[in-house]
């Protein structure tokens, strides 16, 4: 954790960026954030915003590959170690989890500090002070639970290293202490009662924690957990409170109510999103990343998932419909109805503007990269139904919830080679998650989420869909490495997580490399 002790210089770099509004201030750049740091409200929204700043550039490198070019579904069209399962400790690229802990050390400054502050600075509320508590247990559950995904098993850090009196030795938490510590910090912070559901702008209220925010956080570290009943619960928080401030599906289909998500962001569905905006100089590469036509191009869609779309798409021209989230959606290629001889796509959310089919400019370079949206709460719901209980009542809601996601599209019940979406005796489990995995394939594409829910589908119930969820969905779609190694990598849980970074191992001599990589 050597990296993490210099917190000023981190900070530093978070206000090199012009503000969105007061929010952003700039903080000393060449002092140690000690207790002569905290006199006022400022100094403490300022080291919380670093946090954001920092996690939004993480987006590139860690959130999107680390998400998603596992699956296959994504594929990186230059050599990358990680979707063919090459990862080794010496690939710093892939191995350092410091990123993360760079923000939980942020995290925890802020709540070992804050109370400081709010003792000097007569304007500075308890409430207020609270509710920047919220954020940063928002903030450490989030990057804890990227760790878990990621690497399984870390050490657990829940004190600030602002000097050298802490050591930096420490063993790793298992995966169960790390997932208690994310519940019990989100449960933290909303029993302050001080997780706002608002903030005075909509990029502040998309782009800061909020308590929706929380709740979709802890439904999906409850799915992770198999921990069905409370999944559920704050899914119901999110989607039946009837508060005018509650984020909303958007349930029209056509293409600028879908589109509106992406583009330009901020809609009534988010929940939370990292934000960018060109007007404040904010611009990012994932326009080209995802852009089939530019030179710089990364990511292209595999060939398997291009032919789902194209199967979505063909589904809506023979009812004159539009498919939403497949052409102008998902995807895009120039000629509507050449769309079954396309060989390549690409994930348009990143690349179209607001008319159907043009792309953004250069000057509009400023998408925001989505964590949390409802139909992925309406998904989570619906995975948790499936699997509490085997009863019509649950399965019937969770088939409305899915055909809620698909009429969107206007796709309607889906009666293709998985057969009509209505239960039956002959229901299966195995046939009800395969539905909710092919939804979460289609809508969620591209926002980091593919790896996340194979290796989620695969390892619950000891790995009874192992073989069905996880390889063979990455047999299908990752066509990055050979048939033969990714059978054989697939069939070692241990390969399923990431080495840690050989010079981790070196600066924390308690720390035992996961298994696959001794």
């Amino acid at each position: 954790m050597k990296r993490i002790k210099n917190i000023s210089l981190l900070l530093s770099i978070a206000f090199l960026l012009p503000s969105c509004n007061e929010w952003l201030q700039v903080d000393p750049q060449n002092e140690q954030l000690s207790y002569k740091y905290w006199s006022s409200q400022e100094d403490v929204e300022a080291v919380v915003n670093s946090g954001y700043y920092l996690l939004r550039e993480m987006v590139t490198d860690y959130l999107i590959p680390f998400g998603e070019l596992r699956s296959g579904q994504l594929f990186s069209i230059r050599s990358n170690k990680l979707q063919s399962f090459q990862v080794k400790a010496i690939d710093k690229q892939f191995s350092n989890w410091g990123p993360f802990y760079e923000i939980i050390n942020i995290a925890n400054v802020v709540l070992a500090n804050a109370h400081l502050a709010e003792s000097i600075d007569d304007t500075y509320e308890v409430e207020e002070m609270n509710a920047h508590h919220c954020e940063a247990y928002f903030l450490r559950a989030l990057c804890y639970f990227y760790i878990v995904r990621n690497w399984r098993e870390a050490p657990l850090i829940t004190v600030p290293f602002e000097d050298d009196s802490h050591s930096y030795n420490l063993p790793k938490a298992s995966e169960a202490e790390l997932i208690e510590q994310i519940k019990t910090d989100i449960k933290t912070a909303l029993a302050t009662g001080a997780a706002k559901e608002y903030y005075e702008t909509a990029w502040e209220t998309k782009g800061r924690a909020t308590k929706w925010a929380f709740f979709a956080l802890m439904a999906d570290v409850c799915l992770w957990s198999e921990d069905y009943e409370t999944a559920l619960t704050y899914c119901d928080y999110l989607l039946k409170d009837n508060s005018p401030k509650a984020p909303a599906f958007l349930s029209l289909p056509t293409h600028n109510s879908w589109f509106s998500m992406f583009n330009p962001g901020n809609s009534n569905e988010a929940i939370f999103e990292l934000q960018w905006n060109y007007e404040e100089y904010q611009t990012n590469n994932l326009p080209v990343l995802f852009d089939n036509s530019a030179t710089d191009r990364l990511y292209e869609i595999s060939f398997q998932l291009l032919k789902d779309f194209n199967a979505e798409y063909s589904h809506t021209l023979e009812n004159f419909t539009e498919a939403v989230r497949s052409m102008y959606g998902g995807y895009y290629v120039a000629d509507a109805y050449a769309f079954e001889i396309a060989n390549a796509g690409y994930v348009w959310k990143y690349c179209g503007s607001k008319t159907l089919s043009d792309k953004r400019t250069h000057s509009y370079y400023d998408p925001n990269f989505i964590i949390y949206r409802v139909a992925e709460v309406i998904l989570m719901k619906a995975e948790a139904l499936a699997l509490r209980s085997e009863t019509e009542q649950d399965w019937s809601e969770a088939i409305d919830l899915i055909n809620t996601i698909r009429q969107r599209s206007n796709l309607g019940d889906f009666e293709g080679q998985l057969g009509p979406r209505e239960y039956s005796e002959d229901l299966t489990r195995e046939t009800l998650l395969e539905w909710i995995l092919y939804e979460r394939r289609m809508e969620l594409v591209g926002e980091g989420k593919s790896w996340y829910d194979v290796l989620r589908f695969g390892r619950r119930h000891n790995n009874a869909f192992k073989s069905k969820f996880l390889v063979e969905s990455v047999l299908t779609y990752n066509n990055q490495a050979g048939q033969s190694w990714l059978s054989s990598v697939l069939s070692n849980d241990d390969a399923l997580f990431l080495p840690i970074w050989e010079e981790e191992l070196k600066t924390n001599t308690l720390l035992v490399q996961n298994p696959y990589y001794y």
